[in-house]
């Protein structure tokens, strides 16, 4: 199958409807092993791609997706990153966003690709969309530029029909379509036709560091999700987790909140504990601009911290990920409103 001149890459199966099958006996869908999946992509053989398997056993089902998988993943990466030119991450399309979001923080110098995929469809359909993905993710996880070994994509992505997106700008935002994925907030990195087209203007640029891997992440966070008459009760609930680190508030618009007295109180107090609070809007398009209305002059006052443009996804990863890093909290708030692996665009470009 291999010669030394071929690239080198590592798929790493962590499951997902990707690998599974009908079980005629439950009646439901049932996670196979990556020996299943292969005799379903002869396609991969023919390909002049000199690839191996890390399998997870037993397959992990993307709801089950944790913190420590995110872990072993950066630590399976960092293991074999000089043995390959690329890694192809067949994952669940549930939590991929989450997953692509995390390993974008937790590899920083990140000069090969890594790319998540799967599909809508088990690999054994005969409608399924799992062939195309993973045959054109390998391409583009083997890409560089002409007559070097620069790799065309150094970041972590999603590729998901046809469609290369940025991991830490990714959503999925439909669980019917084959075209599950979309980036309100930043362009597609590459689109897959007859070629694969890349847009160079809108992928990161090759570090000029050696691969950094970090494994900490601070997982005692909430998340506070706001909704015309909602309570004190309810707000006080989630703010009283023991020891709570950060939270993610999910606001109106551009960050607005009601102004109640009680509530900005309530936020002023877990901030005064020492939490971290990130606001981030529940909008999929436009930026959080902390004091362009009343609404959010206050929540700026009492040290709330903005998330500009950031996904859901990408939020709360990047507050694990800045939390593990033990900074003093005016640096930990400086790090979060910084783009970091271009998870959010600086409000001054709106």
């Amino acid at each position: 199958m291999a010669t030394s001149t071929m690239s080198k890459i590592l798929i790493i199966y962590t499951g997902g409807t990707v690998g599974m099958i009908y079980d005629d006996k439950t009646k439901a869908l049932r996670p196979i092993g990556f020996n299943e999946i292969r005799n379903n992509l002869p396609e991969l053989y023919r390909m002049g791609i000199d690839f191996y398997v890390y399998a997870f056993n037993p397959p992990i089902d993307s709801s089950d997706m944790q913190p420590e998988i995110w872990v072993e993943l950066a630590s399976i990466i960092e293991d074999r990153y000089d043995r390959y030119d690329g890694f192809v991450i067949l994952h669940g399309s549930d939590t991929m966003a989450f997953t692509a979001s995390a390993l974008s923080f937790m590899l920083e110098n990140l000069s090969k690709p890594v790319i998540l995929t799967g599909s809508q469809l088990p690999i054994g359909k005969i409608r399924t969309d799992a062939k195309e993905n993973i045959i054109t993710a390998m391409e583009i996880a083997c890409s560089r530029h002409n007559g070097t070994t620069v790799s065309m994509v150094p970041e972590v992505c999603i590729y998901f029909d046809f469609s290369l997106f940025r991991g830490n700008r990714s959503k999925k935002y439909n669980a019917e379509k084959f075209e599950a994925f979309y980036t309100m907030n930043y362009p597609q990195l590459a689109e897959a036709g007859i070629d694969i087209k890349f847009k160079h203007q809108f992928i990161l640029p090759p570090p000029v560091q050696p691969l950094k891997v970090h494994k900490e992440l601070e997982t005692n966070i909430t998340v506070l999700k706001l909704f015309p008459g909602i309570t004190r009760k309810a707000v006080e609930a989630t703010l009283s987790v023991p020891g709570l680190k950060g939270v993610i508030m999910e606001t109106f618009g551009s960050g607005n909140t009601n102004t109640q007295s009680w509530f900005i109180e309530s936020i002023k107090k877990v901030i005064d504990n020492g939490a971290i609070v990130v606001d981030i809007t529940q909008c999929d398009g436009g930026s959080v601009e902390l004091g362009k209305y009343e609404t959010s002059q206050h929540l700026m006052e009492i040290g709330v911290v903005s998330g500009h443009d950031m996904t859901f996804e990408a939020a709360v990863t990047k507050l694990m990920f800045v939390l593990g890093q033990g900074l003093p909290p005016e640096a930990t708030k400086t790090m979060i409103e910084t783009s970091l692996r271009g998870e959010l665009t600086p409000i001054e470009v709106y």
